[in-house]
């Protein structure tokens, strides 16, 4: 096996939803997988284009929208290393259900619908473990919007970056992230003023700190206070 071999199937080692595989059949899905890079901003795909790929980020974030008739975005998800987007496509190749942006420079691996179908033909405890990932991201997307529904500003801005810290799967203490007080907001379904209004709340508390495109959570234990 080829090193950049090697480094694809230790990645996929890594992905939560193929982790129980064995070896040879993580190999199986590195043969399929091509390397990818977006530069930060750029559009991976868009909503409602033709969906035949599905990615698993080797390094950088990015982040799934919907756009609203009226051009107001709503920020669904972020990803970092390890995480898998689009993986609908494995399925079938209906039109996708939102777009995915890059928050800054991102690597992937990319494989083909048609190339991973052939591989859960062959293996179908694959296909029972990606529909469980599935299972598992549409039970947390209800979970969100629930909460969202009855939680205030506060304490859903406070369970984002609760998230956000754990995705990151840094320290307990000066966590940095990279992400706008916009893209806070839109993560916790409010707008930016209230969003921004709060966030200054946690920076006088010693909470967070703040800059340019960037926020550094010093105590996130801390964060639980907010979040009720």
């Amino acid at each position: 096996m080829t090193a950049g071999a090697q480094e694809r199937v230790g990645l996929l080692a890594r992905v939560p939803v193929l982790a129980d595989l064995s070896p040879e059949d993580l190999e199986r899905i590195a043969d399929v997988a091509q390397p990818r890079r977006f530069a930060a901003g750029e559009i991976v795909f868009r909503e409602g284009d033709a969906s035949n790929t599905c990615y698993i980020v080797r390094s950088g974030r990015a982040r799934a929208v919907r756009e609203h008739a009226d051009g107001r975005q709503l920020a669904l998800a972020t990803f970092g290393p390890g995480d898998i987007f689009g993986e609908l496509a494995l399925f079938d190749d209906e039109r996708r259900s939102a777009s995915i942006e890059a928050i800054e420079p991102l690597e992937v691996l990319a494989i083909l619908g048609p190339d991973m179908r052939r591989c859960m033909e062959k293996r179908p405890q694959l296909a029972i473990a990606l529909a469980a990932s599935l299972a598992r991201r549409l039970r947390a997307t209800n979970e969100r919007l629930s909460s969202q529904s009855f939680q205030t500003v506060q304490s859903r801005v406070a369970t984002v970056l609760s998230q956000l810290v754990e995705q990151a799967g840094a320290g307990r203490t000066d966590v940095a992230l990279t992400i706008t007080q916009a893209e806070v907001a839109q993560l916790a379904g409010s707008s930016r003023e209230s969003a921004s209004r709060f966030l200054a709340v946690l920076e006088r508390a010693g909470v967070i700190s703040q800059g340019r495109g960037r926020l550094t959570v010093h105590d996130p234990e801390a964060l639980g206070n907010y979040v009720y």
